[in-house]
């Protein structure tokens, strides 16, 4: 199989009642459950910061969340604290399948965010997704998740510049749409060639 299916941060804290809540987050769990029983390959993402990190508004004096700073890697958006390593709000969402073949965590180096499944927000660090997708054979990706506009996104992006081909499954993805970033998004990942299913 050359197939592979990646959810992308579907946890506690990006659904309702959790510290980062995407609207109707817990939506996409039914469909994602559903989606793994037709790929033989499934990859889950988890966001894992430590306390104290440098994407959290608290980590900076003065600021709020969703206002920006710029870090060296660029513009940085701020967010509350969430996903913190080993608290309820980092775990995956209890209704959601893990019977998938690894689980990688990302957003775990304190000084630097990480939306993309496949890089750092640098652009540069590579969290070891398209080394393992490459030793398996794997040429073809669905993502689906939590946010569409962000980490889904960003992720999609990445492995079309990396050659594969990706197909984002909108039914299977909700975002957070802050200051118009979903249709952004979608532009973006019409432009770069992601084929995009179930406009919802």
């Amino acid at each position: 199989m050359t197939q592979a299916l990646i959810v992308i941060d579907v946890q506690n804290d990006f659904c309702p009642g959790g510290a980062l809540a995407v609207p109707e987050g817990d939506a996409v769990v039914a469909p994602i459950n559903t989606l793994m029983e037709g790929f033989e390959t499934v990859i889950l993402t988890q966001d894992w910061h430590p306390a104290g990190h440098s994407s959290f508004a608290s980590s900076h004096q003065g600021k709020a969340p969703f206002e920006t700073v710029e870090m060296r890697y660029g513009t940085q958006v701020l967010w509350p604290d969430h996903c913190v390593q080993g608290s309820k709000g980092a775990e995956f969402h209890s209704g959601l399948n893990l019977q998938g073949d690894l689980i990688l965590r990302k957003g775990f180096r304190p000084a630097i965010d990480s939306y993309s499944g496949f890089f750092e927000n640098d652009q540069k660090t590579p969290t070891g997704l398209e080394g393992y997708l490459r030793s398996r054979g794997i040429t073809d990706l669905t993502l689906v998740g939590l946010a569409t506009d962000f980490c889904v996104g960003f992720s999609a992006l990445d492995a079309v510049k990396l050659g594969f081909a990706v197909t984002v499954d909108l039914s299977a993805c909700r975002a957070i749409d802050l200051e118009g970033s979903l249709d952004k998004s979608l532009a973006a990942m019409r432009a770069a060639g992601v084929q995009l299913l179930a406009t919802v």
